[in-house]
């Protein structure tokens, strides 16, 4: 939780709780000296003990670090039994509430023993229970919440968005999934963006409690674009194939779609959903798991040059380039290559891929989304959806303006790279075949047939940007190279993405109910017991029996021996 100097946190708030939970676990009590937005510092409680923590945000990458920290105690950590308050009936809620969440059956006997064998703590059976029954309700209240304000949401984005789908889905086990997709996206992508979609699932680090899956698009200027998102509470196979079903049922195109994800995410059930597509693996995932393969006997310079062979091995745009990255790998590690080749090279390399991907392998939504939405306070799942239509909705104008601007027939940066290209191509001496088919020589001979814009290099029909053996031939023929670019490079076409806007959703703070049944579904709020002896006293029961005294000198009634009357 703690590691020392240089360790980085998202905020001071997961800093705060990363230290209450060191203190627990190392039985010690200690007490704020700074604690605001920018800085944080905490000391040991007892007197002339030197653990000291400081940490705060870093100037450069504005990132909140432990900037110093003394380790050492002298106090002995004699407060072990005093530093159990820390581990409150809601700490202990809070810790147990994602592993609830998963496991509904998680019993406060395994409660107790988790905590034991994590953070050193002796919890009885009913301490364990109280914190279970808290994480319980705090979950059971979240998802009650959650769907009386998304019930409410769906309607007033479809209503102030006329075209886009809004669809709310829950199942008997108070589980709900959100899908979300404006009329401004679905339209962008239809008519502006590559038939390519990235499917990613991931948690957002402002609420982990709620997930959520993404279908983006690369524009003309390789920006991600996304086209619809979907917020739930468990990243399950089910939940994704509804996602896909969602996706599929906005749709209006005719062609096909080139989807890219990892093979955990989404990608068993698309098959299912667009038969007709085609499905490509990560670049990301596939790296990710390639590094696993490599064991610490490995140096970090030897790591990055095999990751390097991979990499040109997923970009490879001819068998031979893609044999020849499998080969360098092979010399260093025989298993590795055999693992490389055991991954299905059709479902990741330009050289066997019968989709196009356009030369882009994996997509930022993870970076994008998390940017997004602000980790200084936990946003509920309203304002998490209503967060990225307000970022969408930003970005979907902000773009449109910027596009206006251009007076190229191609974006900016497709417009940049035919230019580099284009300082290649006039050193290529071009041969004529036929009046579409042309022979060009470099270090190797490429053969060109620009009627169905093909070059033996495929770097043309990979990218959907002309080579620059295509560039050399269109010099010569004088060609318009406009017309042998990918209509969705052009500026016309980006302005097309960007055209429609995602209109603005009044009184989102709150809903207001009109009807009786909507008003039934909202949760009342969460009300605490207040510190201390309740200030009124409690009502008298109705009937008030009274034990009548007896005399133990004369047996008398109403009376005892100390007030007795009766000579003896």
């Amino acid at each position: 939780m703690i590691t020392g100097v240089g360790q980085v946190f998202s905020s001071p708030k997961a800093f705060r709780d990363a230290l209450h939970k060191y203190a627990i676990a190392n039985s010690f009590m200690y007490r704020f000296i700074k604690n605001d937005g920018s800085r944080v510092t905490a000391e040991c409680t007892v007197e002339d003990c030197p653990w000291r923590i400081h940490a705060s945000r870093s100037s450069a990458k504005q990132k909140f670090m432990i900037k110093k920290m003394n380790d050492i105690h002298t106090c002995g950590k004699e407060l072990s039994k005093e530093s159990r308050r820390l581990a409150s009936q809601r700490w202990v809620a809070s810790i147990i509430k994602d592993k609830l969440r998963d496991t509904p059956n998680y019993r406060p006997k395994d409660i107790a023993k988790d905590l034991q064998q994590e953070y050193g703590l002796s919890l009885n059976y009913s301490q364990a229970w109280r914190g279970k029954f808290i994480a319980k309700k705090e979950l059971h209240n979240s998802h009650e919440e959650a769907f009386s304000q998304l019930s409410w949401f769906c309607e007033r984005i479809i209503d102030t968005n006329p075209g886009s789908v809004a669809t709310l889905h829950t199942s008997d086990d108070s589980r709900f999934c959100f899908f979300v997709t404006f009329r401004a996206s679905l339209y962008g992508f239809e008519h502006g963006c590559r038939p390519l979609l990235f499917l990613d699932g991931l948690s957002l680090k402002a609420n982990k409690q709620w997930k959520l899956l993404a279908a983006t698009a690369v524009d003309g200027q390789n920006d991600i674009y996304p086209v619809a998102f979907c917020v739930l509470d468990s990243e399950a196979s089910e939940n994704w194939h509804w996602f896909l079903v969602q996706l599929k049922s906005a749709f209006t195109l005719s062609h096909a779609i080139t989807f890219v994800s990892s093979s955990q995410n989404g990608l068993e059930e698309l098959p299912e959903v667009f038969a007709d597509s085609f499905h490509g693996y990560s670049e990301q995932h596939l790296i990710e798991n390639f590094k696993k393969e490599m064991d610490e006997s490995w140096t970090q310079e030897l790591k990055d040059k095999m990751v390097g062979h991979l990499k040109r091995a997923i970009c490879a745009c001819k068998v031979d380039e893609f044999n020849e990255s499998i080969e360098n790998i092979r010399i260093q590690s025989k298993e590795l290559a055999e693992w490389v080749l055991g991954m299905k090279p059709e479902f990741w390399s330009d050289a066997f891929f019968k989709g196009l991907r356009y030369g882009h392998y994996s997509s930022g939504a993870a970076e994008i989304f998390n940017d997004w939405v602000s980790t200084r306070y936990e946003p509920s799942v309203l304002q998490i959806v209503d967060i990225l239509r307000c970022k969408l909705m930003e970005m979907m104008y902000s773009r449109h303006e910027s596009s206006n601007t251009w007076t190229e027939g191609l974006v900016p940066s497709a417009n940049q790279k035919v230019q580099e290209e284009m300082i290649k191509a006039r050193s290529l001496s071009v041969a004529c075949s036929s009046d579409c088919v042309f022979e060009v020589s470099d270090e190797s001979t490429n053969v060109i047939n620009i009627k169905t814009r093909e070059c033996t290099c495929r770097r043309w029909q990979v990218t959907g940007l002309p080579c620059m053996h295509a560039l050399a031939v269109l010099e010569r023929t004088n060609g318009c190279i406009y017309d042998y670019c990918s209509k969705y490079l052009l500026t016309e076409c980006y302005r097309h993405a960007y055209s429609l806007s995602i209109n603005p959703i009044p009184d989102v703070g709150g809903p207001v109910f009109a009807d009786s049944f909507h008003a039934a579904t909202t949760c009342p709020p969460r009300t605490r017991r207040l510190a201390g002896r309740p200030k009124e006293k409690p009502a008298e029961p109705r009937i008030i029996i009274k034990r009548a005294v007896r005399c133990s000198k004369c047996q008398g009634l109403g009376h005892n021996k100390q007030t007795c009357k009766a000579q003896i």
